[in-house]
């Protein structure tokens, strides 16, 4: 039996029966979920990197979006936060990239 060890999709299960097979699962405890949601994520944004694909990028949203809610937030108040900072701050669309600051006296 292949081994796979890693955090699955909701209805990867389900497909994987549709094709024939039997998976093999078990629920996590939710400290062992938040680290394989972080785990996930890297996994996702190296994905991104190889491919810059848009599905990639859905992908590490959608875990992002399980990250914020499996941690007591909604995507509401992620959105929320993210719109302050670029109201605050400014996004990164303009393509700004620091060398250095000069210490002026």
């Amino acid at each position: 039996m292949p081994s796979y060890q890693k955090l699955v999709r909701d209805r990867i299960p389900e497909i994987i029966e549709a094709a024939g097979k039997k998976p093999v699962t078990h629920i996590l405890a939710m400290d062992e979920y938040l680290s394989e949601l972080d785990r996930k994520l890297n996994e996702e944004c190296v994905e991104y990197q190889e491919s810059k694909s848009l599905e990639e990028l859905a992908d590490m949203l959608e875990v992002m979006y399980a990250i914020a809610g499996a941690r007591g937030y909604s995507v509401a108040e992620l959105e929320a936060i993210r719109k302050k900072k670029a109201a605050e701050r400014g996004g990164f669309r303009d393509r700004v990239y620091l060398d250095g600051v000069e210490v002026t006296t």
